[in-house]
């Protein structure tokens, strides 16, 4: 079974007041009644081998609680199952059926488990387990507004935050903030990163904070320590959907072994333009079956884990060529080509039950095309009611959790001051505000908004019904128990970064490195010890070298200057390596174009040598636009360590390529230089 929640490390506090005219503290009203977690309706019951039950107290304002002392466990019936002090079951192996029954003490509950073809645990649900109607009958307005508010702390007083300031525990308890986003500015080593989410924890008075991050593997790692996993579009290639689900259950097992109970990953936009600036690699590639397969697994895999999942960016950043942390990207098509395209992969998590979505704020002429007040501007997805709740809810019938992407982002801040645009964000239909600008003008302006009715209270206790539904499905529950600080610590250090983790970063990379060309079978490389490789670039050159120094002794790294120019030193390496290997790096349209000095380099030197040039994507598999002629070109995909040899690997024969392009690569005319699904072995 998988358990409700691992014990979190956070300091008791006892005795500490908010001073907020809207708080008031869990030390006021006492415990109503104690049930068993696997009774509630959230809870996924799933007898196994080893099955531990959980027991919860219920206070008087309908806030829940997890607690694992003082509690007395009985089965009635030992021949079928026996359970320790500690909830733990032991099945016997033979068939009947017995009632597990958990008592505080004043209050007691029990739970049927039975034994036949297969072992069952059957709930005992009554009024008594239906939490989230009591929960948010008890809920003061502030307290329910708190619950939608995600902000992110990045830095505080100009430090970067990685330990908790009073000033921040203080604006927790005040606001009754429901989650908080972390960046790599939070993380620093997993001691401090376990002890910082176990904080965060702690200041919150009733309910378990959401602690979450983007850790979506390639392109955008936030975390400092354990496995760099190879990006989506590296998955694509490989397209081992067996692959994509052990990857998202690695890093969702890291996140928990930190603390963080849900990842804003995985991306499912559909990346279908090449000159895309914000998804790209992010992507799983530009066939939208393939992406929502491969995002199903990804995802069900860290659902594994016990992390929640979050798809995004609804309804699809792939086909834009603006980044809307600067700008308003649009997305032009009719109804059917998006439901064909775009928002074919997030109707597909949603029918697998993914926890929640992130939104995008890019605009929708075909489902709205109202602009904002007083602009010839059209309004973006995050703050569309014709999007969120029309589209989403109304026509894909999803009724999760759904998250605006960050409200600091420029298609945003540029329209709408902090406190209009989360006010504009809810009206649409969004549940969970992310980085308001503000979180104190916010939170006080949200609360105004209701109490205005600008925001009505059911609309309100719509999101907070969501917001709990998750908590309690993925056991996202405050601790009254917690685990020492110390034992919390090494489970995160035995957890990050474990030997079976390094192995499926590094089988994850392989699959996906692709062989574009190969002209005259220069690969796989045979050399002699004595024969001179030039390995040159200007980004992450290094890691390249590196890796490809473990093949063959002799090689030369040459890092290029920004314009580009090699001096005649250099140059005359380079016309005596028997091999030249050039490493391109692009981020954005710019920088692949062909007249970049990056690009044009690449092409002096493929006219100059007499030898086979190698070249390697290191990032977007784009690059070969700008040097079709190359010999051999191998799209990587990412660069982090495993990437890199990976791509040394295929090189020199010690593994076979079996990547293929997720991706269609144009040519620069406008036809076709590679299609999608191309690639080749190495060996020929």
């Amino acid at each position: 079974m998988r358990q409700p929640v691992k014990k979190s490390t956070f300091f008791l506090l006892l005795g500490v007041l908010s001073f907020s005219p809207h708080s008031h503290s869990q030390a006021e009203g006492s415990v109503q009644d104690f049930i068993l977690y696997e009774n509630i309706e959230q809870a996924d019951v799933q007898p196994g081998e080893s099955t531990t039950l959980q027991g919860m107290n219920i206070y008087e304002d309908g806030h829940f609680t997890f607690v694992d002392e003082d509690i007395m466990w009985s089965s009635t019936n030992e021949d079928v199952a026996r359970v320790d002090q500690d909830g733990h079951i032991t099945w016997t192996g033979r068939p009947g059926k017995t009632y597990i029954e958990a008592s505080n003490g004043n209050h007691e509950d029990r739970i049927v488990l039975q034994n036949g073809e297969r072992t069952k645990i059957i709930k005992q649900t009554d009024d008594r387990h239906k939490l989230i109607d009591n929960a948010i009958a008890g809920m003061t307005i502030e307290e329910m507004v708190g619950q939608m508010l995600m902000p992110d702390f990045r830095t505080w007083g100009k430090e970067n935050v990685t330990e908790m300031p009073p000033g921040i525990e203080q604006l927790i308890k005040n606001y009754h903030l429901g989650g908080v986003i972390f960046f790599g500015e939070n993380i620093k080593t997993p001691a401090q990163a376990t002890e910082l989410i176990a904080d965060y924890q702690a200041a919150s008075e009733k309910y378990a904070m959401l602690t979450t991050i983007d850790q979506e593997g390639g392109l955008v790692n936030r975390l400092q320590a354990g496995t760099s996993m190879p990006g989506n579009m590296a998955l694509g290639a490989g397209n081992d959907l067996g692959m994509s689900s052990k990857v998202g259950r690695v890093i969702g097992a890291e996140l928990e072994s930190l603390g963080f109970n849900m990842n804003m990953a995985p991306s499912m936009d559909v990346n279908n333009n090449p000159d895309n600036p914000v998804i790209g690699i992010r992507s799983f590639g530009e066939d939208p079956s393939l992406v929502a397969n491969h995002g199903v697994a990804f995802m069900e895999g860290m659902q594994e884990s016990g992390v929640a999942v979050t798809a995004k960016h609804f309804p699809g950043h792939g086909d834009t060529d603006i980044d809307s942390h600067v700008g308003s990207p649009k997305i032009s098509h009719d109804r059917n080509r998006l439901y064909n395209v775009e928002l074919y992969p997030f109707q597909s998590v949603m029918d697998h039950d993914v926890d929640a979505i992130m939104t995008a704020h890019v605009t929708l002429p075909e489902i709205d095309s109202s602009t904002f007040e007083g602009t010839e501007s059209l309004i973006p997805a995050t703050l569309s009611d014709k999007v969120i709740t029309g589209l989403m809810r109304e026509e894909m019938g999803y009724d999760g959790v759904i998250f605006t992407d960050s409200l600091k982002m420029n298609a945003i801040s540029s329209h709408h001051p902090p406190v209009d645009a989360a006010i504009h964000a809810v009206q649409a239909g969004s549940d969970i505000v992310l980085m308001p600008v503000d979180v104190e003008e916010v939170a006080e302006g949200m609360i105004n908004a209701v109490h205005q009715d600008v925001i009505s209270e059911e609309r309100m206790k719509e999101s907070v019904a969501r917001i709990l539904e998750l908590k309690l499905k993925r056991g996202i529950v405050k601790e009254e128990h917690p685990l020492p600080s110390e034992e919390k610590v090494a489970q995160a250090e035995d957890t990050l970064a474990s030997e079976e983790h390094l192995e499926i970063e590094r089988q994850a990379a392989k699959q996906g490195i692709t062989v574009v060309k190969n002209e005259n079978q220069t690969l796989p490389l045979n050399l002699r010890e004595d024969e001179l490789v030039v390995v040159i670039g200007n980004e992450l050159i290094d890691g390249l070298s590196s890796a490809i120094t473990a093949h063959h002794p002799n090689v030369e790294t040459m890092a290029l200057p920004e314009n580009g120019q090699l001096n005649g030193i250099q140059w005359e390496k380079i016309c005596q390596a028997s091999h030249v290997i050039v490493g391109t790096y692009t981020s954005d349209y710019e920088s692949r174009q062909s007249n970049h000095p990056q690009m044009e380099i690449v092409r002096r030197i493929q006219a100059d040598i007499e030898g086979p040039l190698i070249t390697v994507g290191i990032r977007n598999p784009y690059d070969i636009m700008a040097y079709a002629n190359t010999d051999v070109y191998l799209a990587q995909y990412g660069f982090a360590r495993a990437n890199f040899e990976a791509t040394a690997s295929i090189l020199f024969g010690e593994i076979d390529s079996v990547g293929r392009l997720p991706v269609t690569i144009p040519s620069l005319e406008g036809g076709v230089l590679y299609k999608e699904g191309h690639g080749l072995s190495n060996r020929e």
